[in-house]
């Protein structure tokens, strides 16, 4: 996957990603990952690839939020949803953020990591404007560690790459380069016998 094929391919999923990604079990999933999450007013929050604003529903009105994503045709979607005053939307690259390292209480990165060309790159750059002692709030989907015919899965993870997304991304690999600054709080199962996982990171106080 590279940027420009994903910016295609989401200019042709933003008129009914909802349809697919925001109803039924992936609605379920949303409100598991969010319904715990102690947001408060105080706190900036970043979401990373906020894509149509799905996540958004289950955000208190009060909080600082700022929102990004890639693909102009899926932001725009999440702002004529979302004219609440107190978010700002913004057009980036999540593998380089523009903003000042300690800027944001929690950062939420949901289904991004296996979307960008470089989830390493992506994590690192979250890790680097989250504050210390700060959350990562992430809800993707990883590889899981059954066994399967290694042949037609990689067919297969490769179709689904055209789609402008990743099935088989190592969520343990993509820990690596950021793994002396992120504590992993929770790694739990929320969708689809843990192949979608809400995951919990908490950076170091330095």
């Amino acid at each position: 996957m590279n940027n420009r094929w994903n910016q295609f391919i989401y200019k042709c999923w933003a008129p009914f990603y909802d349809v697919f990604f925001n109803n039924g079990m992936f609605y379920r999933a949303r409100k598991k990952v969010f319904q715990d999450v102690p947001f408060s007013s105080e706190q900036r929050i970043l979401f990373v690839g906020v894509g149509t604003g799905a996540d958004l529903a289950f955000i208190p009105h009060q909080v600082n939020v700022t929102a990004i994503d890639y693909s102009s045709e899926m932001l725009q979607k999440a702002k004529d949803k979302y004219k609440n005053p107190s978010i700002t939307f913004h057009q980036m690259d999540a593998q380089q953020l523009t903003f000042d390292s300690f800027s944001f209480d929690v950062v939420v990165a949901s289904l991004i990591l296996s979307v960008v060309p470089d989830a390493k790159q992506a994590l690192k750059e979250m890790t680097r404007v989250v504050k210390p002692k700060g959350t990562i709030l992430i809800f993707d989907k990883f590889e899981t560690k059954k066994k399967s015919a290694a042949f037609p899965k990689k067919i297969f993870r490769l179709f689904v790459k055209l789609l402008g997304t990743d099935i088989g991304l190592s969520f343990e690999h993509m820990l690596e380069a950021s793994r002396d600054q992120l504590i992993l709080k929770e790694n739990s199962s929320v969708m689809l016998k843990g192949m979608y996982r809400k995951i919990i990171l908490q950076k170091v106080d330095e």
